[in-house]
């Protein structure tokens, strides 16, 4: 486990444990967002879910998810 391990977020994960929180694609230390404490993948994930609603969300806005 200790060469698997990745930390973020302030705890440690094993590699296959970080994922996305909506998607579960396997993230990255520090190629992430967060939100209360939970990893999200930046596109689409985390500016669907908490970005700034409307036309034009960087991409975003063919996803719309249920929160």
């Amino acid at each position: 486990f200790l060469a698997e391990r990745k930390t973020s977020l302030g705890k440690d994960w094993h590699s296959a444990c970080l994922r996305c929180e909506k998607c579960s694609k396997t993230l990255t230390p520090g190629s992430h967002a967060e939100h209360e404490g939970k990893p999200y993948c930046n596109q689409p994930c985390y500016a669907a879910l908490f970005g700034p609603g409307g036309f034009g969300r960087g991409g975003a806005e063919s996803y719309v998810y249920k929160k």
